[in-house]
């Protein structure tokens, strides 16, 4: 049937994804010579379909329910951008101390990491509402506690104390990437485009995030960006859960073993640590080279680049093999070592615009390559692993800048490790075999 029809679901049974067909094929007209006196021919009852939008992206939201959700968890997930400098700003500001800060978010990230696997897991099996409510809400009363005992200037052990149970934050950009997995499961180009949007989402709130919390903390008070992030945090989680229509069905009992079992997986969590170390890398380094008030907007140029090709990579219809993205991230990392070394703050913004740009494809096809090794039954567990590995490599990178930072002789050989890195992830793809092949072209499935 052409693709510019109107494509209405029909059951197909349970576990099965709907099927679409013309609405014709719904009411056919009925047999016969003619139409008897008064009868009133079906196409006055059922008007002509409007015909498909040609974005691709727009055909994703025409989708039942696929509105409501995004709404939800976008609200959901720009606190994963506000938590972390909120608190550092916070708990600076009232114990005159950076390392303090650090060591304490830094404590709720590994926590984070060490609990986000579990937690996925007894999504996967007990379905995204049932647990991501109250594990949201424990990681809530965990940053208010927090913001309390900053308030109150508890001692330093109390910090690290209240920080612990934030761990439970679920992975709201998991929970959505399945929810796009099952409701687009017999239809790969359609999911290619989802991936894609869902990726140039975090850039989005990793864009906005920090500007929105280093905005209230300043203007308003220095715990204002942690209740704000706590409120957007609850509120979205409530609002994406309530879309019970799009929820994947619960797995009571998933596939044996773990994801970590499924052969290919373990080589490409560490295709994402070493990705993580880029963007850590990256980060510190660029903040230390600006340091000043440019240094936020200028990062976020970054961000902008994966945004946007994220969104392009989304619309095409040709994949490109993991091998092939981390080759053009390691040639494009060079741009802001080049910038760098002309001292000029312009350009350092236009070599991380352009650096940015290998961002989001390499962590689509990234991503991609998850959904396809991890069961079904386990596969917000599978991406919450490849998250936490991500996690790992930024703060090794972030580390690992910071340490060079200090002690290099010149900053701008700083920039050399987001390129070691990118290198480092191509070097373990190829040795591995992870991510090989040629590109594929995706299609949709016939109708």
């Amino acid at each position: 049937m052409p693709q510019s029809h109107l494509l209405v679901p029909t059951p197909a049974g349970p576990g099965l994804a709907p099927r679409f067909q013309d609405p014709s094929a719904v009411h056919p007209a009925p047999a016969g010579p003619g139409p008897a006196p008064g009868f009133q021919a079906p196409s006055a009852v059922h008007p002509a379909p409007r015909p498909l939008p040609r974005n691709p992206y727009l055909r994703l939201f025409a989708l039942p329910g696929t509105r409501a959700f995004t709404a939800g968890n976008l609200v959901a997930r720009i606190p994963a951008g506000m938590f972390g400098i909120s608190e550092v700003i916070m708990i600076a500001a009232a114990y005159d101390s950076y390392t303090l800060a650090g060591a304490v978010t830094a404590t709720g990230l590994v926590a984070g990491a060490l609990a986000a696997p579990w937690t996925a897991r007894l999504v996967d099996r007990h379905g995204q509402a049932r647990i991501a409510v109250p594990a949201t809400v424990l990681a809530v009363l965990g940053h208010l506690l927090l913001v309390l005992c900053v308030h109150e200037q508890a001692p330093a052990w109390a910090l690290f104390a209240a920080i612990a149970p934030t761990a439970t934050t679920p992975n709201t950009g998991g929970m959505s990437r399945a929810r796009w997995a099952h409701l687009l499961r017999n239809d790969p180009a359609a999911l290619h485009t989802a991936n894609a949007f869902e990726q140039a989402v975090d850039e989005l709130c990793f864009m906005l995030g920090p500007v929105i919390a280093a905005v209230l903390c300043s203007a308003l008070f220095p715990e204002a960006g942690a209740l704000a992030a706590a409120t957007l945090l609850l509120t979205g989680v409530l609002l994406f859960t309530a879309q019970r229509s799009t929820e994947p069905p619960a797995a009571p009992h998933p596939s044996p073993g773990s994801p970590l079992r499924t052969k290919g997986m373990m080589p490409l969590l560490a295709v994402f640590l070493s990705t993580g170390a880029i963007f850590g890398s990256m980060e510190v380094t660029a903040v230390a080279y600006v340091d000043g008030p440019w240094a936020g907007p200028i990062l976020a140029l970054q961000a902008a680049g994966s945004c946007v090709a994220g969104l392009l990579y989304g619309r095409s219809r040709r994949t490109a093999g993991l091998r092939t993205c981390l080759a053009a991230m390691t040639l494009l990392m060079t741009a802001p070592l080049l910038a760098a070394s002309t001292g000029s703050l312009p350009a350092l913004a236009a070599g991380l615009l352009i650096a940015g740009m290998a961002t989001a494809p390499t962590m689509v096809t990234g991503m991609g390559l998850v959904q396809r090794l991890t069961p079904p039954s386990r596969l917000n567990e599978g991406m919450t692993l490849a998250v936490t590995a991500l996690l790992a490599g930024i703060a090794t990178g972030s580390a690992t800048a910071g340490w060079t930072a200090d002690h290099a002789p010149t900053l701008t050989l700083g920039f050399v490790l987001p390129v070691t890195a990118a290198a480092v992830a191509l070097a373990l793809c190829a040795a591995t075999g992870v991510g090989g092949g040629r590109p594929a072209r995706i299609e949709a499935p016939s109708r």
